[in-house]
């Protein structure tokens, strides 16, 4: 059967567990070990039965089945859990980029579900869902008890149906009411543009298609700009990137790296870890990059982020990332279903796991939120200077080529500084890359 690798273990698409896994463990055990387990799964007979035939209501024999698969699978980790059919297609679905929903990747964590990121254009995102946010009600009615799976259910419905989602958020005194409007959640997992003479190409999500989206977004963006010679950097966008493919992350890293391990995966048997080097080529001859993280970028992000770092290919820039050190492998099962089982950590070129910890930027910039009472409070002002004084002397220094190059920077910087107001960390990021630039053009 096939196996996918995932190297990000985030609620919405999760996986499913088989009794037959235990075939192998079973037999290599002594034999009391084997009695034991063999008197349990009897014990997990008997309760079976004592409630098909005796709990107050009808059950659904097949649902207590699953529920009871997900349970063993659940208690492993927050990453690990069974995916019924139609949960398994969906996470299909997902992996292949388009979807519907609410466009938010979840996990679960002290009975609530947690908002590790919302992805870009979707109704979570534009209702202004923010990671780390906790949602505790859907509807009306607490998640608290629910599964994770069970939870996201909840929150699925039909295209253009509305939800009101209740909000805990650091910072906030109250919980607050959010209403969104289920929608198809249409992934492009990378865009780029051009921001003054950096690249920026941001990154959604690792599905099948973000190495191609990148490279062809970038080529597009060095065309227009007549090549790489006039272009200082690139900023790589990793923000509330909840992960996805194992592959997808190596490929991406590949691609700025010429040389050396990308990421090692360790599982329960030493000799079963695997190293992923780069292979040579850099699709941006060495230009500088910066790359932004925070508490949303999680396990591809950080797999991606932790390479171009500990080979100082790259800049971090931004808060602590969310801390997913481990690998998930989605084995299909019988009947359409799936399971999604934690098989590995993974580890840094560095051999150092993020697994609780994430990856620390090299500058920590945090994004300041926005004061409402403050967006307009210098509109309009407008200082007078010497050139707007009647009479004043005109410059006779410089000729009208050095004026227009002064006006088109002027420009450039008043550009920045708005972009610094929309988003201080890009902001941030790009004035690293113009700085780099200065430093090398002396």
């Amino acid at each position: 059967m096939k196996k996918t690798l995932i190297a990000v273990g985030l609620g919405i698409s999760l996986g499913a567990v088989t009794s037959f896994q235990l075939a192998g463990p079973v037999l290599a055990q002594s034999e009391n070990d084997r009695k034991e387990i063999y008197e349990q799964l009897d014990l997990f007979g008997d309760i079976f039965d004592r409630i098909r035939a005796e709990y107050v209501e009808e059950v659904d024999e097949s649902a207590l089945i699953e529920a009871a698969i997900n349970g063993m699978l659940t208690s492993l980790d927050p990453h690990s859990s069974y995916l019924a059919p139609k949960a398994a297609e969906d996470m299909r679905t997902q992996t292949r980029g388009e979807f519907g929903g609410l466009g938010i990747e979840v996990t679960m964590e002290e009975g609530f579900v947690k908002v590790v990121s919302p992805i870009d254009g979707t109704p979570a995102f534009d209702a202004g869902v923010e990671a780390g946010d906790f949602i505790t009600h859907v509807d009306g009615e607490s998640v608290l008890g629910l599964t994770l799976n069970q939870a996201v259910e909840r929150m699925r419905g039909p295209v253009g149906s509305d939800i009101v989602v209740t909000i805990v958020r650091e910072g906030e005194q109250e919980p607050f009411d959010l209403e969104l409007t289920r929608d198809v959640i249409e992934l492009t997992a990378a865009r780029a543009r051009t921001e003054g003479d950096s690249v920026v190409v941001r990154v959604t999500t690792f599905n099948d298609n973000t190495r191609k989206n990148i490279v062809d977004g970038l080529n597009k963006q060095v065309e227009e700009a007549g090549g790489l010679d006039n272009i200082n950097g690139l900023v790589l966008d990793l923000r509330n990137n909840p992960g996805g493919l194992l592959s997808q992350a190596i490929k991406v890293a590949d691609d700025f790296l010429e040389k050396g391990e990308i990421v090692s995966t360790r599982g329960r048997n030493p000799e079963e870890g695997e190293r992923y080097n780069a292979k040579p080529g850099d699709i941006i001859d060495g230009k500088p990059i910066v790359v932004l993280i925070n508490g949303g970028s999680a396990s591809a992000s950080e797999i991606v982020a932790g390479a171009l770092k500990d080979h100082r290919r790259a800049i971090i820039v931004g808060t602590q990332s969310f801390g997913k050190g481990s690998v998930q492998t989605v084995m299909p099962l019988r009947g359409s279903a799936a399971m999604r089982l934690t098989t590995s950590r993974y580890y840094t070129p560095s051999g150092r796991s993020i697994q609780n910890l994430g990856v620390t930027p090299d500058i920590i910039v945090k994004q300041p939120r926005r004061r409402p009472d403050a967006e307009n409070e210098e509109e309009g002002i407008r200082f007078n200077s010497e050139a707007d004084l009647r009479g004043s002397l005109s410059n006779d220094s410089l000729s009208e080529e050095e004026i227009r190059q002064l006006e088109e920077d002027r420009e450039k910087a008043e550009n920045a500084a708005r972009l610094r107001d929309d988003d201080y960390q890009l902001a941030y990021a790009i004035d690293i890359l113009r700085g780099l630039s200065a430093i090398s053009a002396e």
